[in-house]
């Protein structure tokens, strides 16, 4: 029996003003897989999550809930949201420092109109995040970063939700809790058999924890598939410049940053002056020609799995691939076998 789809985004796009935060997004989050989200900041990863969780409504497309629309009246969405938690990056912003650990678990539970054994099921959930011994009435205050993403984490869970989201929960921490909250988070998708999006700017971190994996930049997905095929085998310029970026000891791969991240004359543009009719990469890109600065490639899957939006991806010929693209993006196209 395959597995369903327990959120899905089609053809997403969110607008803020003129800014555009996220533009024609597709993927699904598979039950009982991590969905990795990774880009760099500005992407909208975040927005994803917030898009997913019911915070945000697509200004086009559709956000799915096992294959539900999301609902506009904020009485029929809370039901969809007791079945979400959500993780947020930053443990200091995120807890209300005037409320102890107890009645920040609990406060889900209160909000969803739970009456009975609050301090318990708060209790349990504080357990289930690695602090059984925590009292309730101690405040986030007396704890260290790590302690205070646990709470959070505690908190996410109180209402033993299907779908986890986190949104960069390890950024704001020492390096020595990022291993232990993200060992955590495994521990807890196995043993509640939890369905995850896990959100980072950090690919090597981010290839420990997803099954799947989507690569955004300026808002649109440039590549998405398995995570072990992704991270392997990146097929769009960008993953491959996030792979060279990763510390390692091998020098040949140190050597790809620059090729990979910034072409000849490579610049970053805002958001207000990128072409969004042409690929949004192709300022920065190394492999950039004419056709990527005029045409917008599709998102196209290769036989290994893993799509790709690019005219020249790095698995292929750019000569013979590209050629292919630019038919594929632009229908006016005529080759000239046919002129």
């Amino acid at each position: 029996m395959m597995s369903q789809a327990v959120i899905s985004f089609r053809g997403v796009t969110k607008r803020f003003g003129p800014r555009v935060a996220v533009e024609d997004v597709d993927f699904d989050l598979v039950e009982g897989t991590t969905l990795g989200i990774v880009g760099e900041s500005g992407s909208g990863k975040t927005t994803c999550v917030r898009l997913a969780v019911g915070l945000e409504h697509p200004t086009s497309g559709a956000v799915l809930f096992h294959g539900g629309h999301y609902p506009r009246t904020r009485r029929r969405l809370k039901d969809i949201r007791r079945r979400i938690g959500l993780v947020q990056q930053d443990p200091y912003d995120s807890l209300d420092p005037r409320m102890t650990i107890g009645q920040v678990v609990a406060e889900p539970l209160r909000i969803h109109g739970a009456k009975r054994r609050l301090p318990e099921r708060a209790a349990a959930a504080l357990a289930a995040a690695g602090l059984a011994d925590a009292p309730l009435d101690s405040f986030p205050s007396a704890y260290s970063g790590g302690g205070r993403q646990r709470i959070a984490i505690a908190r996410a869970l109180v209402l033993e939700p299907e779908v986890l989201l986190c949104d960069e929960p390890t950024a704001s921490l020492d390096v020595s809790v990022q291993a232990q909250i993200v060992n955590l988070l495994l521990e807890l998708r196995a043993s509640r058999s939890l369905s995850m999006i896990f959100v980072s700017h950090d690919l090597d971190l981010i290839k420990r924890v997803a099954t799947e994996l989507v690569v955004m930049y300026a808002g649109r997905v440039v590549e998405s598939g398995p995570a072990e095929v992704v991270v392997a085998t990146p097929r769009h310029p960008y993953t491959a410049g996030l792979m060279a970026s990763i510390p390692g000891d091998d020098p040949g791969r140190r050597k790809l940053i620059g090729q990979r991240t910034a072409g000849p004359g490579a610049t970053e543009l805002t958001d207000e002056r990128l072409n969004r009719d042409a690929c949004v990469y192709a300022p920065r890109c190394y492999k950039a020609q004419e056709v990527c600065r005029t045409n917008a490639p599709l998102l196209e899957p290769s036989t290994s799995g893993v799509a790709a939006r690019c005219f020249f991806p790095e698995d292929a010929p750019a000569s013979v691939v590209g050629a292919q693209r630019i038919t594929a993006a632009d229908p006016d196209h005529v080759p000239a076998s046919e002129t």
